[in-house]
């Protein structure tokens, strides 16, 4: 939207959310969003934001379908629908669609901010050499966070394919409903300690709301906290 100011135009910055991947953790963005912006400026001009949230289901059936062009399709779909209401850039509040990013970022009429990016330049800045990237079974079966970090010289190890279910049930089967239980704390925090390395990529939006750092002494690398950082820098940038 252009709105007419003293001396000319000014464009209002909005962000653009592509969430729905799932609800839980499309709120976590939002909230953290607006959060994150109160604690640098302590003042209510919170930035504009607009959230299209996509059919999980469909979502997932894409995903986990045949038809790569048709999962771009459905993603562009709620992109584009970003963009015709002034969104000035967009984040997935979601891993996995990063499977098809360039796609999308070639598609887009606005630039799209990477969680993969941002979070492979974190581990960089950190020196981390080793992860162990978790996440639906999706994203720890596809190879967007290994071909980013090979670039830096880290390399990325997934779980085994036992460890991989046990992932991908907790994931699906409680945390996109807000189910938390200790328990599935205590089966993720086993897969972790088990392994050799400098961090761990909580590669799924919705890992970070039941793993914190307080919760083991091994770095965790929290997708949802670092793109949410970065989407705020970026969005200052423009002003």
């Amino acid at each position: 939207m252009i709105w007419k100011v003293k001396g000319g135009l000014k464009q209002v910055n909005r962000i653009g959310i592509l969430g729905g991947m799932s609800y839980e953790s499309t709120i976590k963005y939002y909230d953290l969003i607006l959060e994150k912006y109160y604690e640098k400026f302590n003042d209510y001009n919170y930035p504009e934001v607009l959230i299209f949230s996509l059919n999980f289901q469909k979502l997932i059936d894409h995903e986990l379908g045949s038809n790569k062009a048709k999962y771009i399709e459905y993603l562009m779909s709620g992109i584009k629908s970003l963009e015709g209401g002034g969104a000035s850039f967009i984040v997935m509040a979601a891993n996995s669609p990063h499977a098809v990013y360039n796609d999308l970022d070639n598609l887009s009429k606005v630039p799209i901010l990477s969680i993969v990016k941002v979070t492979v330049e974190k581990a960089s800045q950190e020196n981390m050499k080793k992860l162990l990237l978790l996440g639906i079974k999706f994203t720890m079966q596809n190879t967007f966070y290994q071909d980013n970090c090979k670039e830096l010289g880290i390399e990325v190890i997934t779980p085994s394919n036992e460890e991989q279910d046990v992932i991908d049930k907790i994931i699906f089967n409680e945390l996109v409903i807000g189910f938390f239980k200790q328990e599935s704390k205590e089966r993720l925090l086993r897969i972790i300690e088990k392994y050799e390395l400098d961090g761990v990529i909580l590669g799924c939006t919705e890992l970070p709301l039941i793993l914190t750092q307080n919760d083991t002494k091994i770095k965790l690398l929290d997708t949802m906290q670092i793109h949410v950082a970065a989407t705020l820098d970026y969005y200052l940038s423009l002003e």
